[in-house]
């Protein structure tokens, strides 16, 4: 090799590690700055009697959001109930019954899925949820949530159930025992922080989805009454005070949106701790 080559090579090397490592940089800044100026807002306005209280009456100062952490508690957890089970069933067939041609199919339409807006969703819901119940609901809301929540676990799903060793399958075959055993005694709980992690992130996705909710909880200002009717949720809040003119409005959805950050955020983190824990290799 020429001298000259070498030199120009290294000088390439140095350029593109240090565009690389400035990209990286400036990704970093722009989440820590989002991070930082919604805690700078939104940190002094949290107290407990603003995750206690309902909310006071428009014009008046004060009140809280409990009816919104509540009832986003409630709406998410029944999407994963919804959405997660399907989601997770649909991966392992994927990586281990499907042939190839179904396979494509299945994945290009969790694909396509993955890819449609969440509004559109919303107004799925609607059509066949809100509309013939001639009421919005907490349910319908969950719906549409675990709408969009199937095809982001599938996919994480099946990945991770294919980074399981084959090895490992194939031990469990020689000794005998059942292939649908195989997979849920083996397979599955080898894969599982994985399959966890996918879930988890998928949760912290649908927990910030605003447009979904506006055609179907829609929101309550009070305690709600149950799945069938309207409630109250953390991103319709932060989005309904967000556009109000009232002052002390604006501050509790600045509060509102540090409360739904941190949420995600530490589903981020444990979904990363998780991952720490082996789930297998490459075959």
């Amino acid at each position: 090799m020429r001298f000259p080559d070498y030199a120009r090579r290294k000088q390439v090397d140095r350029f593109a590690t240090a565009l690389s490592a400035a990209c990286a940089f400036f990704a970093l800044a722009a989440l820590f700055a989002i991070l930082g100026y919604i805690a700078s807002k939104g940190a002094a306005a949290v107290n407990w009697d603003f995750l206690t209280q309902l909310p006071k009456p428009v014009g008046e100062i004060g009140g809280g959001i409990a009816n919104s952490i509540v009832g986003t508690a409630k709406i998410v957890g029944l999407a994963a109930l919804l959405g997660g089970p399907i989601g997770i069933l649909g991966g392992i067939y994927l990586s281990e019954y499907a042939s190839s041609r179904t396979a494509f199919w299945v994945r290009y339409a969790a694909d396509a899925l993955n890819g449609v807006p969440s509004i559109v969703m919303g107004i799925f819901a609607y059509s066949i949820i809100v509309l013939p119940l001639k009421r919005f609901s907490g349910l319908a809301g969950s719906i549409a949530l675990g709408v969009i929540l199937i095809p982001i676990v599938l996919r994480n799903t099946e990945e991770f159930m294919r980074l399981v060793p084959r090895s490992v399958r194939e031990g469990a075959l020689a000794l005998g025992i059942p292939r649908w055993k195989c997979v849920l005694r083996v397979a599955l709980p080898t894969a599982a922080p994985g399959v966890l992690t996918g879930l988890l992130l998928g949760i912290s996705r649908i927990a910030g989805e605003t447009a979904p909710l506006i055609f179907t909880a829609f929101g309550n200002r009070f305690w709600d009454q149950g799945m069938l009717h309207p409630m109250a949720s953390l991103p319709l809040t932060i989005y309904t005070y967000a556009i109000s003119p009232y002052e002390d409005w604006h501050r509790q959805a600045w509060a509102g949106a540090f409360i739904l950050l941190m949420f995600v955020l530490t589903a981020n983190i444990l979904a990363r701790l998780l991952m720490r824990r082996p789930t297998g290799g490459h075959s």
